[in-house]
């Protein structure tokens, strides 16, 4: 087997006495594809940034081979607020290389950045990074990783805070890379699509992973197989302890060295069973959403809702309406309105135009995707229950305790403060909260964030059982296809369109054709090209490259394309010497259409 790309072995991992992961070995090697998953607060996190080289193990080791560059996108990226985003990416590609130095010329530096925002979706390089929302900042985040052209690429959670048009990007994005990549994440069908292998880091298992070849659904029915050989072997064993029990019950003598073997044998087996059926313990969130019982057969009519901010129409005569049972699924990208519709649903925010009618006494409850409304330096028992040590779900008083068992949070943690919790552990708490208040109407802003599987298809499960109506805002295809009645698609110009589900809405956005370069630069000059014939001040030779523009990129997308499907063709996965003559063939591919883009930029700035 080839030196791997990046490996750790043996390594262990605790804060405070409980353990996250001990003796973890695993290893990445060239066009490794690969998934991680795992309950919340097993250390998913915490091993990426070991591999990263950000944090280093309790014991055991990492090890990289030499000038193998590794990029890191953390779950929640850190970028400078006074950069514009493409000094973010200048800044990036500027650094050192391991061994190399800084490998670009200054104007190299400006044509790759520019290349780099503009596949990213960029509009405007220069837009202060402080203006980006969370989706636009996640892409940014894994821009500026790109641009390092890293050989290995470790994502933590990469699809939080994306939309959904942000999703398929990545995916695409990550299917045509020549690179090895590790991905933590709770996206199934991001997942499925991606990764060719699976890990999950689970404390349920004896080596605390568990890893097999192929996609998610192949993993899920390895994992079926592993977990059914468990429980017969943990069977057979309980069944020798018994025999063993009974053995001793009848006053064996340890007056020979066979009895005393067997005596000790007997503890073994015994130790050995408690530790099994400790990991085995199946432990799931009791998310069970509370309705108010409302019999109403409208509760909210919007119509014609206008909402201008800063100074930019974001809603343009939106209308819905919503009754018991029905649940919406908002769609849209990054900044067309889906968390405004939200606040003027909830009644946070007022229309500039259009009526909404809510029934009368309408119970509204909110799942808001920001944190804020966390204290990180609260307690974990005064999150759960602010004024005292008892909380009230349908009418019945329990201890805090006990609710924090419900959402897995264990006695020891009590006394945790909220900062201290994982991502997921803190979506906990607020699910937690949206149980004990009674709804009409549930207004959810991507409520899967952090969460892991298990918790994941629990709350999934509880909102398709919800009586009352719902609006949910999601990435997360799987739940928006399972929970979703109906769906609204918001298309970033203030307008709306209703699908009937999201199958129907991911039909017609294939369907939909995407303008070429040379359409865009045509609306860009409001007609005056078509009508005086050859863009001005440009010389001959740029008029006749101009006009050439548009079939150049479409024939080296085109070529880049065909490159892609040579790579990910298995009949040369076995084969290092032709798999890597692809990548680079593609790799060459992938500059030429970087190239072209930014010719046509600047071609396309002469006529502004």
């Amino acid at each position: 087997m080839p030196y791997p790309l990046l490996s750790c072995e043996a390594i262990g991992k605790a804060y405070g006495a409980r353990p996250l992961f001990a003796d973890l070995s695993l290893s990445l090697g060239d066009g490794d594809r690969v998934g991680l998953i795992g309950p919340n607060g097993c250390g998913k996190s915490t091993l990426l940034r070991i591999l990263a080289g950000r944090e280093e193990p309790d014991h055991g080791s990492r090890s990289v081979r030499r000038l193998v560059r590794v990029g890191y996108v953390e779950q929640d990226p850190v970028l400078a607020e006074d950069r514009t985003v493409v000094a973010v990416v200048r800044e990036a590609l500027a650094a050192p290389r391991p061994g190399e130095g800084s490998p670009f010329e200054p104007h190299e530096l400006e044509h790759r950045a520019g290349a780099a925002l503009s596949r990213a979706g960029f509009a405007d390089p220069e837009q202060p990074v402080a203006a980006l929302s969370g989706g636009w900042r996640k892409r940014l985040a894994i821009a500026r990783e790109l641009v390092r052209e890293p050989d290995v690429l470790l994502l933590d959670e990469p699809t939080n805070h994306l939309d959904m048009e942000g999703v398929l990007w990545l995916e695409g994005l990550l299917r045509s890379a020549p690179l090895a990549y590790l991905a933590v994440s709770h996206d199934r069908n991001f997942l499925e699509n991606v990764a060719a292998r699976m890990l999950e880091l689970n404390p349920v298992y004896p080596r605390g992973l568990l890893e097999a070849a192929g996609r998610y659904s192949d993993f899920l029915l390895l994992r079926d197989e592993v977990l059914s050989q468990q429980a017969e072997y943990q069977a057979t064993l309980a069944n020798k302890v018994r025999r063993e029990i009974e053995w001793l019950r009848q006053g064996a003598k340890a007056r020979s060295t066979k009895a005393k073997a067997r005596i000790a044998e007997a503890g073994r087996l015994t130790q050995e069973l408690a530790a099994a059926r400790e990991r085995t313990v199946e432990r799931t969130a009791g998310i069970e959403l509370t309705a108010s019982g409302r019999k109403t057969k409208k509760l909210l009519v919007a119509t014609g809702l206008v909402k201008e901010l800063g100074g930019r129409r974001v809603l343009d005569g939106v209308s819905l309406s919503l009754a018991p049972g029905q649940r919406l699924g908002l769609l849209g990208p990054n900044g067309s309105g889906k968390t405004t519709l939200l606040g003027l649903l909830a009644g946070s925010l007022d229309p500039d135009g259009g009526t909404l009618e809510r029934a009368p006494a309408l119970r509204v409850v909110r799942f808001e995707q920001d944190r804020g409304s966390l204290d990180p330096e609260a307690t974990l028992r005064r999150a759960l229950a602010p004024a005292g040590d008892t909380v009230v779900y349908r009418d019945q008083p329990l201890h805090v305790a006990a609710w924090a068992r419900r959402f897995l949070f264990r006695g020891d943690q009590l006394d945790v403060t909220v900062g201290r919790l994982s991502g997921g552990e803190q979506a906990r708490i607020l699910i937690a909260r949206l149980m004990l208040q009674p709804a009409d109407l549930l207004l959810l802003d991507e409520p899967t964030n952090d969460l892991d599987i298990p918790t994941l298809e629990v709350l999934e499960e509880s909102l398709a059982d919800f009586p009352g109506s719902l609006v949910l805002v999601t990435h997360d295809r799987l739940l928006l296809d399972q929970v979703a009645t109906q769906v609204l698609a918001l298309d970033g110009a203030g307008h709306a369109i209703s699908y009937a589900d999201y199958a129907q809405w991911e039909a017609s956005r294939k369907g939909a054709a995407h303008p070429r370069p040379a359409d865009t630069a045509s609306g860009a000059r409001g007609g005056k090209g078509a009508a005086g014939g050859s863009p001005p001040r440009l010389t001959f030779r740029e008029r006749r490259e101009w006009d050439a523009m548009e079939g150049a990129i479409l024939t080296a997308e085109e070529t880049l394309a065909a490159r892609q499907q040579a790579v990910l063709d298995p009949v040369v996965a076995t084969d290092a010497a032709i798999l890597a003559e692809r990548c680079q063939a593609l790799e060459e591919a992938r500059v030429e259409v970087e190239r072209l883009y930014a010719r046509w930029a600047e071609l396309e700035a002469k006529l502004a």
